[in-house]
């Protein structure tokens, strides 16, 4: 049972090749409500989309929001709960001074975090969560989208 007065996101990336054709999808639940978001890139890589994803379903937020976030991401999930703190210490380089990859999106992301209370919940990745099938399946919708291929 969900709390109602959190908005549930579920946000995932996917890419054919990496880099390659991607796309990201995310499903958003609130209160018996939900929306569905998708989109791609031709040149991309699975981390960009998984951070996309997460930063179009933040962006679609009107207001402050009480969040939860499942992500199969690793990379999204711990970059932004732990080594994004020292990225920023360092004007965002890693701690072997080269720059921090896909930085333009993980600038976005922070400033979208700091406006709402946000818990980062990982999820196996293609093992039966419902919401994480389903964010997958917008994901490969985005990438059939940039492709051309008729979307559903």
């Amino acid at each position: 049972m969900s709390d109602s007065s959190v908005i549930e996101i579920y946000a995932d990336g996917a890419c054919k090749g990496n880099p390659g054709p991607g796309g990201w999808g995310a499903w958003l639940s609130f209160a018996g409500h939900e929306k569905e978001l998708w989109g791609g890139e031709l040149g991309t890589t699975n981390n960009r989309m998984e951070l996309t994803a997460v930063i179009r379903a933040l962006e679609a937020l009107k207001r402050q929001c009480n969040v939860k976030i499942y992500t199969d991401s690793a990379y999204v999930q711990k970059g932004i709960t732990e080594w994004v703190h020292n990225w920023k210490a360092r004007n965002w380089t890693t701690s072997d001074k080269k720059p921090v990859k896909n930085v333009d999106l993980w600038k976005a992301l922070d400033a979208l975090v700091q406006q709402h209370q946000i818990e980062w919940i990982w999820v196996k990745g293609h093992a039966g969560n419902a919401g994480n099938e389903r964010a997958d399946t917008l994901a490969n919708k985005g990438v059939d989208q940039v492709l051309g291929r008729a979307v559903l």
